[in-house]
């Protein structure tokens, strides 16, 4: 993620913003830019179409979600329906009268659009149900039905992800954190998790990359169902951390993949941020450089896996230092061990490959 600038006075904006703090222009996320722009109403009237000072563009439109507050993108220059390029792929949303059900899905709605910060700039394909009806990305956020008794369940199939309003609510969520013991639940990573499960059947199954993929990550024809009985029953292997990233990624092929997909993103979206602020990590007892790391670069253009990595760990134990200073978990609770680093590297290769696939 990047900081922005206000076109109109030069106060730095944050990709949530909505108005700019200084000089109160309504501001906008232009996403063929990649920038956040300052706006200006187009004629005198209330403004139903808006310039872009970023670009001088005239005749742009706020995504229909804007009206409940719920986005802060631009749709794209002629388009009809409404809607920006996150916010085109939503299926289902609550019920929007309820104004608990509202303020969970604007919460998920600011994760979703981090994603798609992502997915935007690695030029990833991606479909909506119009474009592809039968497999194209598209995201259900249900709420449970209290009526029923029936939970929803958050996850991927065939395009689909459903995640479960329930997620919203930070008690529940940490709650089924502690029942699941894992170290990091957020909705962020939700979303970056079951979008993993759709490129690898985007990526790799249709890409021509499914026997490198099992080279690295397992054998997915395993049976799913079975694997996942296992490992509710049975928990990870002891020494999971010498393979896996996390103990579900221990699961299946499937899981793996996934997981190791969201860390990816983890991994390049925080660096560019800390990027953004000229982070440096320096520690007056790191003699031999060891713990030292300096961002100045975009790890989004990052030639190896190796290269993040490097910036990564000084950085994360600089962060989770300070964290635990303060009272709090750790930033970044997981360790990196050369065969994780190896399937990262092939989240890396296969995003290059999209993203030099996917340039005009």
């Amino acid at each position: 993620m990047k900081l922005f600038v206000c076109q109109a006075c030069g106060n730095v904006l944050y990709f949530e913003n909505r108005a700019c703090g200084r000089c109160g222009h309504r501001v906008a996320f232009l996403p063929e830019r990649e920038t956040m722009s300052a706006l200006e109403p187009d004629g005198e009237a209330q403004a139903v179409s808006w310039t872009t000072l970023a670009d001088k563009g005239r005749g742009r439109m706020l995504c229909r979600n804007a009206e409940y507050d719920a986005c802060n993108w631009l749709t794209d220059p002629g388009d009809t329906n409404g809607y920006c390029r996150a916010c085109r792929h939503n299926g289902m949303v609550p019920d929007l009268s309820d104004p608990a059900q509202l303020a969970g899905w604007r919460e998920l709605e600011v994760a979703k659009h981090r994603l798609f910060y992502s997915l935007i700039r690695w030029k990833l394909p991606l479909q909506n149900r119009q474009d592809n009806p039968e497999r194209g990305l598209i995201f259900n956020f249900l709420a449970d039905d209290p009526n029923s008794g029936q939970r929803i369940m958050t996850g991927h199939d065939n395009g689909l992800i459903t995640i479960a309003l329930t997620e919203t609510d930070g008690i529940e969520r940490e709650r089924r954190r502690l029942e699941m013991g894992e170290p990091y639940r957020t909705l962020l990573g939700h979303f970056r998790h079951e979008v993993g499960h759709y490129f690898w059947d985007v990526l790799v199954r249709e890409g021509g990359k499914l026997d490198a993929c099992r080279a690295v990550f397992g054998d997915d024809s395993a049976d799913y169902g079975q694997a996942l009985q296992r490992h509710y029953a049975e928990g990870a292997p002891p020494d999971w951390q010498q393979s896996y990233v996390s103990t579900y990624a221990t699961t299946h092929p499937w899981e793996d993949f996934a997981e190791t997909w969201a860390h990816y993103l983890h991994i390049v979206d925080t660096l560019e941020m800390a990027s953004e602020f000229g982070m440096e990590v320096r520690p007056r007892v790191d003699r031999d450089g060891e713990l030292s790391t300096r961002l100045r670069f975009n790890p989004y253009e990052a030639r190896g896996v190796q290269t993040l990595v490097d910036a990564w760990l000084p950085f994360t134990f600089a962060m989770n230092s300070v964290n635990r200073a303060m009272g709090m978990r750790d930033l970044y609770p997981f360790i990196l061990s050369q065969a994780v680093v190896a399937k990262l590297d092939f989240i890396h290769a296969l995003l290059r490959d999209a993203a030099r696939a996917g340039k005009p």
